[in-house]
């Protein structure tokens, strides 16, 4: 299947790269960077169809955590709407239609970007860079926001809950993800958190719109992907090929379920964190990974 040497190879390799994924898919740090990074030190293929399918997958369990984790917030949005809680919201201006506003604003451009998406996927001098560029523009807009009072970008009004936001932040969010989308390395929770900032939300306001934008952009990306791997039949294309065999479909298994379990102690850790602390130890995180990744990729 992949010239690891063997089944138990095989289910290890899930393990550590569904731990990988889980782990990294909503903090700051890029996910789509640290599997690629962890299977070119794995000895992985990075062209190789069924690993690529195995990314998709663990990818799709990392993200089945968050309506389940936010089940009880997204059911009471789905009961307030369009009022909202308060009763001052509209069909336009409820949180529920303000994600899809964002999700609309990515969707849109990164599909016409595919080809350029595609072609920066396998390149770690690109991840490095991004990772490095990001890190800077995160720890900057976190250290401006945390030293004004959280009110550096604000105004006259700190958007601190999803129902003070406005048509404007969501248009501007889901720009702003856009980058994920064409620069892998990016990371997509770090380009909306660090835009919900510099927009005048707290960062919880931000990282919890962060979750909600990311169901359905992440779904989406997710299950296109997956399509095209199941249509892709003999030796695999471009973006996948699915199991041909027991072994191969149980290592696809073990990594989604990893997958999931560690995403979802993350999203429950990070939205404590946020709430205490900035996002420096991220930022810095991503800079050295990113430097010592550019060194070694020469």
């Amino acid at each position: 299947m992949n010239g690891s040497g063997g089944a138990l190879s095989d289910y290890l390799l899930a393990v550590l790269l569904g731990v990988v994924e889980g782990l990294t898919e909503f903090l700051p740090v890029s996910s789509t960077a640290h599997l690629r990074i962890s299977q070119s030190l794995l000895g992985l293929d990075l062209g190789n169809a069924y690993w690529k399918t195995f990314s998709i997958v663990i990818q799709l369990g990392a993200i089945l955590c968050l309506p389940i984790y936010f089940r009880g917030r997204i059911g009471a949005f789905v009961r307030d709407f369009p009022r909202g809680s308060r009763g001052d919201r509209t069909p336009l201006t409820h949180p529920l239609t303000l994600t899809l506003i964002a999700f609309v604003t990515t969707a849109i451009p990164a599909f016409l970007l595919t080809r350029i998406i595609g072609k920066n996927l396998e390149r770690l001098s690109v991840m490095a860079l991004a990772l490095i560029l990001g890190g800077a523009a995160m720890w900057i807009v976190d250290t401006i926001y945390e030293r004004s009072g959280r009110r550096a970008f604000a105004g006259a009004r700190l958007v601190d809950d999803l129902e003070r936001m406005n048509v404007g932040h969501a248009l501007w969010i889901g720009a702003c993800q856009v980058l994920s989308a064409v620069f892998p390395g990016t990371s997509r929770s770090m380009a909306t958190i660090t835009a919900g900032e510099i927009g005048g939300m707290s960062r919880a306001a931000a990282l919890e719109f962060s979750f909600f934008v990311s169901m359905p952009t992440m779904a989406a990306a997710t299950v296109y992907d997956l399509l095209k791997s199941l249509r892709s039949r003999a030796g695999g294309s471009d973006i996948g090929a699915m199991p041909n065999d027991l072994h191969a479909w149980i290592v696809l298994a073990i990594g989604f379920v990893v997958s999931f379990v560690v995403a979802y102690a993350v999203v429950a850790w990070f939205m404590t964190w946020v709430r205490t602390r900035g996002l420096g130890i991220f930022a810095a995180y991503r800079i050295v990974v990113g430097a010592a990744v550019l060194w070694f990729a020469r």
